[in-house]
This record gives C-alpha cells, sequence and structure tokens, in this order.
C-alpha cells in the first residue's frame, strides 16, 4: 500500500476500503522501520499526523469528503512553517525554531483534508550542502548515489514509500535533481504560481514551490491544491488555478513538442541522449508533433544564476550573517559572502542579462507547447562524483546547464522517470513550458506514464 499513487489511495479511501487512519499508521510504522537508515526526516510529527487522519476518518465517515487529498498521508520539506513545529531549513542555527504560523502550501494542505507526517531533510539553508551538523539522506536505490539536492529528503522520502507525496521547492534544481535521483516526478510550477508565504527563502525571485510524488496525475492533485493567490504574499500570481485534473489524457494530438537537437546533444552522454530520445518517440506515438527549435544559448545562465542566488541569499540570510557565521557550514557561508561583495553594476549587468533571456526564452513558446531536455548532462551521479559540490564550480556549470535557466526566466517543468542505467539506478528527463503551462506538461506526463512505467518502478520493498 505504500506505495499506491495518490489516485489509487484516494479511491480506495473514499470507497472505504482503507481508512486515512490504517494509512496514516502503516506510513508512520514504515517511517520508524525504514527511514533509520535513510535519514529523510528532520522531524516526525506522529502525534499530529494521528490526530488529522482521525479527523479525516471521521469527516469522510459523516460524508464530508473533501476531494483526493483528504486523507492521504504526505510531508513538506523542511523550510515549510509549521506552527508549534521545528521548521529548520536544514540549518543548525534555526534547529529549535518554532514558528507562530502555517506556511500557505502547509495551511491548504491541511484545508484539502491532508495528513501531515512531518517535515523533510534539505541541504543548509536550501543550497548545495548539507551542513556538517546533518547526515545527509541516504538514495534508496543505492546508498552509493547521490540523493539530489536541495530536496534530498523530499525525493527520498517519496521514493521509499514514506509519503505518498510531499511539497519541496526549487532555486536551481532543487525539485528535479531529487527526482531524476530518486526515479519520481516532480513539477515545478510558474514562479508566483504557489505562494512562498512561511518559506524559507534562499533567492526569492527564483525560489520555487511545487510537489513531488509518484506521478504527474498525483503532481497535479497537490499543485491544485496549493496553487492561487495569497494575501500573504503579493508576489503570488492572481490567475485563476484551471482544473488540472481535466488535463490527464493518454492522447497528446495537437501537442507540439519543441527539441533542440544541438543543445540536447552537446557534451550530453549517451545513455542520457538515449533516455530524451526514447521519450520523444513514446510521446510521438501518443500523438504530439515533433518541432525542432533552436534554444538561445544559456552559456552565461550558470555564472548570472549564481550572482543573482549570492546577493538574495545574503539579504535574506542579514539577521543571522555575519553575526552568527560562525554557525554556517562554509559552502553557504561563502554563497553569501560572495553576494555581500557584488558591486551593483555587476549585479545590474546580470539582471539585464536575465531579462534578455526571459524573453528569449519566451519566443520559443510561441511555436511549441512544451520543451523536451535533459535534466542533466549525465547519468546517475555517485557521492563520489558529487561529494562537496559546491567547491566544484564545473560540475555545477553542467548540473545546472538544464534546470537554473527556468529558475532565472521562472518556466514550469515537470521531471519524469524515463529509464535506468545498466546498474539500475533511474534515468529521467525533463519537460518545459511557457508561463502558467502547468496543464500542458501534467497532460504530456500523465500520456506518457500512461504509456511506460517507469514511474512504478520503486528501489526497496
Amino acid at each position: 500500500m505504500h506505495y499506491f499513487e495518490i489516485t489509487e489511495l484516494a479511491a480506495r479511501i473514499r470507497q472505504r476500503d482503507v481508512s486515512p487512519l490504517t494509512a496514516t499508521r502503516a506510513q508512520l510504522d514504515r517511517i520508524a522501520a525504514v527511514d533509520r537508515e535513510l535519514g529523510s526526516y528532520a522531524f516526525v510529527m506522529e502525534d499530529t499526523a494521528l490526530r488529522q487522519a482521525a479527523a479525516a476518518e471521521a469527516e469522510i465517515e459523516a460524508g464530508k469528503y473533501r476531494g483526493p487529498l483528504h486523507g492521504v498521508p504526505v510531508a513538506v520539506k523542511d523550510l515549510c512553517w509549521t506552527k508549534g513545529v521545528p521548521t529548520a531549513a536544514g540549518m543548525a542555527i534555526h534547529a529549535d525554531h518554532r514558528p507562530g504560523d502555517d506556511a500557505t502550501v502547509v495551511r491548504r494542505l491541511q484545508d484539502a483534508g491532508a495528513v501531515l507526517l512531518g517535515k523533510l531533510q534539505l541541504t543548509e539553508g536550501a543550497y548545495s550542502d548539507h551542513h556538517p551538523s546533518i547526515t545527509a539522506p541516504k538514495n534508496p536505490w543505492n546508498a552509493a548515489y547521490w540523493p539530489g539536492i536541495s530536496s534530498s529528503g523530499p525525493g527520498v522520502a517519496t521514493a521509499a514509500g514514506l509519503c505518498y507525496a510531499c511539497i519541496a521547492s526549487d532555486t536551481g534544481g532543487s525539485i528535479r535533481w531529487p527526482a531524476a535521483a530518486n526515479g519520481i516526478t516532480g513539477l515545478k510550477p510558474t514562479w508566483g504560481r504557489v505562494s512562498r508565504y512561511g518559506v524559507f527563502e534562499l533567492a526569492p525571485t527564483m525560489d520555487h514551490i511545487g510537489p513531488m510524488a509518484r506521478s504527474a496525475a498525483d503532481c497535479g492533485i497537490l499543485l491544485q491544491a496549493i496553487a492561487g493567490s495569497d494575501a500573504n504574499d503579493p508576489t503570488a500570481l492572481q490567475d485563476p488555478v484551471p482544473d488540472y485534473a481535466a488535463s490527464t489524457t493518454a492522447d497528446l494530438r495537437g501537442l507540439r513538442v519543441g527539441i533542440d537537437p544541438a543543445w540536447n546533444g552537446e557534451d550530453v552522454d549517451a545513455t542520457t541522449q538515449a533516455v530524451v530520445s526514447e521519450a520523444a518517440a513514446t510521446l510521438r506515438s501518443l500523438g504530439a508533433s515533433l518541432v525542432d527549435v533552436r534554444f538561445p544559448d544559456v552559456s552565461a545562465a550558470s555564472v548570472d544564476w549564481f550572482r543573482n542566488c549570492a546577493v538574495e541569499a545574503a539579504l535574506a540570510h542579514a539577521a543571522t550573517y555575519p553575526a552568527r557565521k560562525q554557525e554556517y557550514g562554509s559552502v553557504l557561508s561563502a554563497v553569501i559572502e560572495a553576494g555581500r561583495s557584488m558591486s551593483a553594476i555587476d549585479y545590474q549587468e546580470t539582471l539585464l542579462r536575465r531579462l534578455e533571456l526571459r524573453g528569449r526564452v519566451a519566443a520559443v513558446f510561441r511555436t511549441i507547447d512544451v520543451l523536451l531536455i535533459p535534466v542533466h548532462p549525465f547519468a546517475a551521479l555517485t557521492l563520489d562524483m558529487i561529494r562537496t559540490l559546491g567547491e566544484q564550480p564545473e560540475l555545477i556549470a553542467k548540473l545546472q546547464r538544464y534546470t537554473c535557466p527556468f529558475d532565472l526566466t521562472g518556466n514550469p517543468t515537470i521531471t519524469l522517470p524515463g529509464g535506468c542505467t545498466p546498474a539500475g539506478a533511474p534515468l529521467a528527463f525533463q519537460l518545459v513550458a511557457d508561463h502558467l503551462g502547468e496543464a500542458a506538461l501534467i497532460r504530456a506526463g500523465a500520456a506518457f506514464q500512461h504509456a511506460t512505467s517507469w514511474h512504478r518502478r520503486h528501489p526497496i520493498p
């Protein structure tokens, strides 16, 4: 039962074949048995979860069914405020922080009747490395493999059947990398589609809040619950939230899938190219048309992303840095120092290039509905390859090639499992859409997953 998709569990709960309390107790028991080794949870909310499950069960018994998240056990990345519950954002200085309010995404999950199992571990401040005092979560497919960053806990917990889905964040690739590394589906919505109120900031103009789940359909269910305007976050978009469930279909006729063969092939290993090519063939077999496009030059994107992130992180941490500098890990500290030392002219130059990139990317979507690209240019990464990532700028630039441009522009993306290495590690690809194009991503993802079974592979019993 712990590997059910939300769509299946919700149907069983509604039909009263499975009770929310049964599902929640099973998840808590599994966390206690399995997560001691994996370390995906920063804090388990056992009492709260059981109380919410009992309330959901009583409501459903009384005929007050709220929808497909009612009674479903989920979790959130530990940078989402949870009232009265430790919310550390992967940082030693916030280990005892207990917010006085819920993040908007947490409140909306509760409004949908979801059961909150706990808070999931992440890298320090949602940047690239875990704080030295924290043991990084382990990839459930193989402990020698990278679990992804910064949403390492969300990726591991969802893949290992320790929650049915979760809410995470993405500033440079932090939904997409863990989704790919752990063989699950991750949706990074348009910037502002989901409120950031009550979410620890890394770089607010690039921070995206979105779901990680077993399937594209499940991601649509979560996005439906958490998206929309918010009086507590003036930057949240005012546009109405469509019915994402209506987007799920097995027919992709009329969908235009853009492919840039040069960008998808340049310095990309053969295994990754094969996954992207096979995904293109599957989408075409479902009725989509493949359209050759030329994507704009993004060679400066990694540097520009770092500059944006550094300046915004320096401001986000101004209350504790440099006052408590000695309590920071070396990598996050270095980023903040870079932001504090950057000149206004250099930063303005970066902002102007970012605006230009947005315009050039928007032009690509005049002729296509989604863009098909890798998540990164190499197959599954081992910990030996990725160790001290924050100190390897060349590797970071390669890792970010297909992710950070879309944090700079704010475009939505979906990451889908699409294969595996000879050793059995998950492989994935990515689809990108125009602003507020999440429905197209969910449609394409759901159709792909209707025709394939990669998303149904699981790492442990």
